[in-house]
C-alpha cells in the first residue's frame, strides 16, 4: 500500500495587511482580473441555507509591482472568504496539483463570474496528473486521521484541572505496584517529607526515603503536585535506609499532558456551530469535514479513471447524508479506506502523466503576462 506523507494544502492563508497597497478592488478591476469564481460548498452543490459564499480568483500583478522590487502573491479579505491569487502564484500551485487551485479551472459555468479567454491556454492535459493521487487522496487520508483524533476528544473529554504528576507515580507493594498517594496514605506519610534517589540502571525508578526532621530536609516527591512535571531528588545521608521503592511513569505523564493541552486548545478554537451540529447528530465526528474528505476521494478516483475533475458533485445526496450525521463513524472510515484502495489501483494503471507539465505552464505564464501588458509574443526577453 502506498504511504502518503501529511500535507498542508487546504489551510486557509491568514489575512495579511501587507499587500503592497494592492486592494481587492484593484485585483477585481478590468485591467487586473483574469478569473473570478464562486467556490466551496456552493460550487460543490453541498451548500445549505446557512452556507457562506466563498469567492476565489486570479489576477495579474499591477505593472508597477511586476516591474519593481515588490511582489504580491495573493490578496484576501479579513475573513478569507474572498481570496485572489496572482497569476504567477496560481500557476505555481497548479504545478503542485493543489486541489483548491485546480478546482478554480473546472467549476461549473453558473459559478463563473468572470473568466478571461486567455486562461484556455491552461488545458486539463497540462495540470491533471498522477501527482493528484497524493494531493487529493493523501490529504483526504490525513483528514481521516484528524477525524479519529476529533472522535477521541469528543468521546473522551478531559474537563477539569490537569491531573497531578503524583497520579503517575507508583510504589512497589508485594509483587505489584499501587499508586504512591494510596501507599503513603496507608502508612500515614506525607509526600513533602519524602526523599528520592535515582536507582542506577533502572529507568524512572527511585529509592524512597522518609524523614520529618528539619535537619535532613528532604525535598519531597514533587514541589507542586498540580504543576510539576518531574520528580524531586534529595541528598540522602550515608547509612539511611529506604522505606520503599517508587517508579514514575514519565512517558505516560508526558502523553497525558500533551493530550490535555491539545484538548483544551481544541475547546478554545473549535467552531461552535459545527460542534453543536456534531453533538446534535450524536455520531461523535465532524460530519462536514468527513463529507469533504469523501468528496476529495471521489474526485481523486475520477481524475485517475476519467482524466477529468468534476467540481459539482453528482452524488450530492450521499454527501449530504454524511453531513447530516446519518452514517456511523466506523462505517464512513471503512468506506473511505475501501475507496483509497480503489484509488491506488486506478492511479497505478492510469495513463496520466507523472506530474503537471511545468515547462509548458511556465510558457503559458509568459504568454499571459505579455498579452496583458502588450508585449510581443516570441520576442527575446532579456534576463536581469
Amino acid at each position: 500500500m502506498v504511504t502518503w506523507k501529511p500535507i498542508r494544502i487546504f489551510a486557509r492563508t491568514p489575512y495579511r495587511a501587507d499587500t503592497r497597497g494592492v486592494t481587492l478592488d484593484e485585483v477585481r478591476s478590468p485591467e487586473a482580473l483574469l478569473l473570478d469564481v464562486v467556490t466551496g460548498s456552493r460550487a460543490y452543490g453541498t451548500d445549505t441555507p446557512e452556507s457562506d459564499t466563498d469567492l476565489r480568483g486570479v489576477f495579474i500583478m499591477p505593472r508597477r509591482l511586476l516591474y519593481g522590487l515588490d511582489t504580491v502573491e495573493q490578496v484576501s479579505d479579513r475573513t478569507n472568504d474572498e481570496t485572489y491569487y496572482e497569476v504567477g502564484r496560481f500557476i505555481e500551485l497548479l504545478s503542485k496539483s493543489n486541489p483548491n487551485i485546480l478546482e478554480l479551472l473546472f467549476v461549473e459555468q453558473d459559478c463563473v463570474r468572470h473568466r478571461d479567454p486567455i486562461l484556455d491556454l491552461i488545458t486539463p492535459e497540462l495540470v491533471l496528473s498522477r501527482q493528484c493521487e497524493h494531493t487529493f487522496a493523501g490529504y483526504a487520508m490525513a483528514q481521516i486521521g484528524k477525524a479519529r483524533g476529533l472522535n477521541k476528544k469528543i468521546v473522551n473529554p478531559m474537563d477539569g484541572p490537569r491531573k497531578s504528576m503524583l497520579e503517575f507515580c507508583y510504589a512497589v507493594s508485594g509483587q505489584g505496584a499501587i499508586p504512591i498517594e494510596r501507599w503513603l496514605a496507608e502508612k500515614g506519610l506525607r509526600q513533602e517529607y519524602c526523599g528520592l534517589v535515582k536507582i542506577n540502571h533502572m529507568r524512572d525508578a527511585y529509592g524512597l526515603y522518609y524523614s520529618e526532621s528539619a535537619e535532613l530536609a528532604y525535598r519531597g516527591i514533587v514541589r507542586d503536585a498540580a504543576t510539576t512535571t518531574d520528580v524531586n531528588l534529595s541528598p540522602i545521608p550515608k547509612g539511611e535506609e529506604p522505606i520503599g521503592w517508587m517508579t514514575f511513569n514519565k512517558d505516560g505523564f508526558k502523553k497525558y499532558c500533551k493530550e490535555y493541552r491539545e484538548y483544551h486548545t481544541w475547546l478554545k478554537e473549535r467552531n461552535e456551530a459545527r460542534y453543536a451540529n456534531n453533538i446534535e447528530h450524536g455520531k461523535n465526528y465532524d460530519s462536514k469535514n468527513m463529507m469533504h474528505t469523501y468528496r476529495l476521494l471521489d474526485m481523486a478516483e475520477e481524475i485517475a479513471t476519467e482524466g477529468r475533475l468534476l467540481v459539482r458533485r453528482p452524488n450530492r445526496d450521499f454527501l449530504m447524508h454524511i453531513r447530516r450525521g446519518e452514517m456511523e463513524y466506523e462505517e464512513i472510515i471503512a468506506l473511505a479506506e475501501e475507496k483509497v484502495a480503489a484509488i491506488q489501483a486506478a492511479f497505478a494503471s492510469s495513463d496520466l502523466p507523472e506530474r503537471p507539465d511545468r515547462a509548458r505552464l511556465q510558457e503559458v505564464l509568459v504568454e499571459i503576462r505579455e498579452a496583458r501588458y502588450g508585449g510581443v509574443r516570441g520576442e527575446k526577453v532579456h534576463k536581469i
